[in-house]
């Protein structure tokens, strides 16, 4: 059984729908790709509203750093004992926790960025203030997500490191 989380698909998809719109913003046609954007954007607000990070812990993750939450959907396979499994729910609630006031920030930094634009203030000034709160808010939540696959990669044994990198990367 593979697991797949949308999350490394949606940043593929992310990067897709810039690319379309971008050569569509440049006289190419590819009208398609605004509404790929939408949807991403849309996905994006879902996912990082309920604390999860759309990606921000890709380059852990595809690098054997992984995930407390795919951890615990492959817990049979992993073969996690008591021990482990309640250890990475432990880190999974503690992540939440502490992600989920910080996704809720970085989404309310992303919507006063678009209300520049949505209501015509836009200006040098202004943009460059909320695009760094944007990425502040963004470095935060991605932090986040990233020491917890620091912390998640220690409660495995590098068989079940094994295992789970096959699961996520090889599709065996």
């Amino acid at each position: 059984m593979r697991v797949l989380t949308a999350t490394p698909v949606m940043v593929v998809g992310l990067f897709a729908a810039d690319s379309s719109v971008s050569w569509g913003q440049h006289g190419h046609g590819h009208e398609g790709g605004h509404q790929a954007a939408q949807a991403c954007a849309v996905e994006f607000d879902k996912v990082v509203g309920e604390g999860r990070g759309f990606g921000m812990a890709f380059a852990a993750d595809q690098n054997g750093y992984p995930g407390e939450r795919i951890v615990l959907e492959l817990k049979d396979r992993l073969k996690l004992t008591a021990d482990q499994e309640a250890r990475a729910r432990a880190l999974m609630h503690a992540m939440f926790a502490e992600s989920k006031p910080k996704s809720v920030h970085l989404l309310e930094t992303e919507a006063k960025l678009r209300r520049l634009f949505a209501d015509g203030t836009a200006d040098d000034a202004a943009v460059r203030v909320a695009v760094a709160e944007v990425e502040r808010a963004r470095g935060q939540v991605r932090l986040v997500h990233l020491l917890t696959h620091l912390k998640t990669r220690d409660l495995l044994t590098e068989d079940q490191r094994r295992i789970y990198h096959e699961a996520r990367w090889s599709g065996r």
